[in-house]
């Protein structure tokens, strides 16, 4: 098709020639495919309630020292595992294992992880459906399970 069309009649060839030249573009073929949805545990979702496996902590990437710490998860919607970092000084001491907790993206660059913490891409926001900010100011109580 060498030639693009000119004239008053050649707006849906123009369009068709436009739309395959579209594909070359990364950020267009990744969002049609939804090449991201098919990668991320969450699958595309905001936020994901998993049941805590164990707490671990991860060491922290140079030219920080520290020990931050984070728990391993089972998502229920799909299975899968991931590690999501627990904020708050002390966050840790109101969760245990067979917990259930939410968790929320981290806010790192296109989804991947944020600051320091190598491959922590999600961090805790609820436990037992009470907030983890909430249990921290004493505000409320863990309910028992």
């Amino acid at each position: 098709m060498g030639l693009t069309p000119k004239g008053i009649y050649g707006a849906r060839q123009l369009l068709k020639h436009r739309k395959k030249f579209r594909w070359k573009s990364t950020k267009y073929k990744r969002r049609v495919l939804k090449l991201r949805e098919k990668k991320d545990p969450l699958e595309g979702a905001p936020q994901a309630r998993g049941i805590v496996l164990e707490k671990v902590g991860l060491e922290v990437k140079q030219p920080h020292s520290g020990i931050r710490k984070c728990v391993k998860i089972q998502l229920i919607k799909n299975g899968k595992i991931i590690t999501a970092y627990v904020p708050l000084d002390g966050g840790l001491n109101f969760i245990e294992e067979h917990d259930e907790v939410e968790v929320e993206g981290i806010g790192g660059s296109k989804g991947r992880s944020f600051g320091d913490i190598p491959t922590v891409r999600w961090r805790v926001t609820k436990v037992n459906g009470v907030s983890l900010k909430a249990l921290w100011l004493g505000k409320k109580e863990k309910p028992l399970r």
